[in-house]
């Protein structure tokens, strides 16, 4: 195996700034740590972490809390937090939890600790009641911020609330009256935030807030609610707090002989593969799980590398309303009928 030695050799310089160079420290110009990248990808040359780790005092890990589930939005963002925490060169340790278990994530934190990790990662959308959560190496919280006690803890948001308020003024922007929401579950802070941002956006515009209602998630609890929305004569727009739900949503519809988006228009949350092509494609918001996982783990990175210094700003993400053809102005009122018709 080639040695940190033989890279200083072929690219000319001090084996301690090879160290400079593959620890990304400053104060090597731009020419020299071209030359000695260039030198250690001709060698096959790794940087020895556990080597690396006895002289740090650090063990360049990062460790993720996660809830054990295959929902859309979870998986994915643990998926761009793992490609986030490779791309900084430290290694990855996950533990999940189990929905329901109260102490799940304090359990999660001390294997972690006990493992060395150098940070935390809370991916954990549910609230479980947990009570203080105490940790000795900085945590990075996706989300609701939960009762952690740690030398410092990093907020990062997907941007719920925002999303699902951009969602409910798409369709009044279109002209509907009111707009009806399928939530999701109430343990889950998204679920919370989605819910609250509807009700601000119907409250900006001066509107009463009508019945709300609860799903799990599921295209099976969008169904069912679907099933009773289509019992409001009056209804033409319905914003569902995932895809998954308002798929589901509107099969109910249109089993009941209400037209999507003639007579009701759906938005849905997520952007999931499939809500480009199912019928009629899926109007959505689509969240930025990537540009989130990267602009958290650089502030954690910055807060272990760094930890007396100020943390840099972290950048916003853009709402991206995803406009398909699930949704339209509300139909017109048949002049001394009151029914609607579409146009």
């Amino acid at each position: 195996m080639p040695r940190g030695v033989d890279v200083a050799r072929l690219a000319g310089v001090s084996q301690k700034t090879v160290s400079r160079v593959l620890n990304n420290e400053p104060y090597v110009s731009t020419e020299v740590r071209q030359r000695v990248l260039a030198a250690a990808e001709q060698l096959g040359y790794r940087l020895n972490n556990a080597a690396r780790a006895l002289a740090s005092g650090r063990s360049r890990s990062i460790g993720v809390v996660t809830l054990g589930t295959a929902l859309y939005g979870p998986a994915s963002l643990l998926m761009g937090i793992e490609r986030a925490v490779r791309a900084t060169g430290y290694a990855l340790r996950v533990v999940s939890t189990v929905e329901g278990d109260p102490t799940g994530i304090a359990g999660a934190v001390e294997s972690l600790l006990e493992q060395g990790v150098d940070g935390i990662v809370i991916s954990e959308p549910i609230d479980e009641g947990a009570e203080l959560v105490r940790a000795d190496v900085p945590v990075l919280v996706f989300g609701t911020p939960l009762p952690f006690s740690a030398p410092r803890v990093v907020t990062a948001g997907v941007g719920s609330g925002e999303l699902a308020h951009a969602a409910t003024e798409h369709l009044l922007d279109l002209g509907h009256a009111t707009v009806r929401h399928v939530a999701g579950p109430q343990r889950w802070y998204a679920a919370r935030e989605r819910l609250a941002a509807w009700r601000a956006a119907l409250a900006a515009r001066g509107l009463g807030e009508p019945p709300v209602v609860e799903g799990d998630w599921s295209a099976a609890s969008g169904y069912a609610a679907g099933r009773r929305l289509a019992e409001d004569g009056d209804l033409t727009a319905v914003f569902a707090a995932n895809d998954d739900m308002a798929i589901g949503v509107i099969r109910a519809l249109l089993e009941a002989g209400r037209r999507v988006p003639d007579d009701v228009s759906v938005v849905g949350y997520d952007d999931v593969p499939v809500a480009a092509y199912v019928t009629p494609p899926l109007t959505t918001v689509r969240q930025p799980f990537d540009a989130v996982a990267t602009a958290g783990l650089q502030l954690l990175v910055h807060a272990i590398e760094q930890p007396h210094e100020d943390l840099p700003q972290a950048p916003d993400h853009p709402v991206e309303l995803v406009v398909r053809a699930s949704t339209a102005p509300p139909p017109r009122k048949t002049p001394g009928r009151g029914r609607a018709t579409s146009g």
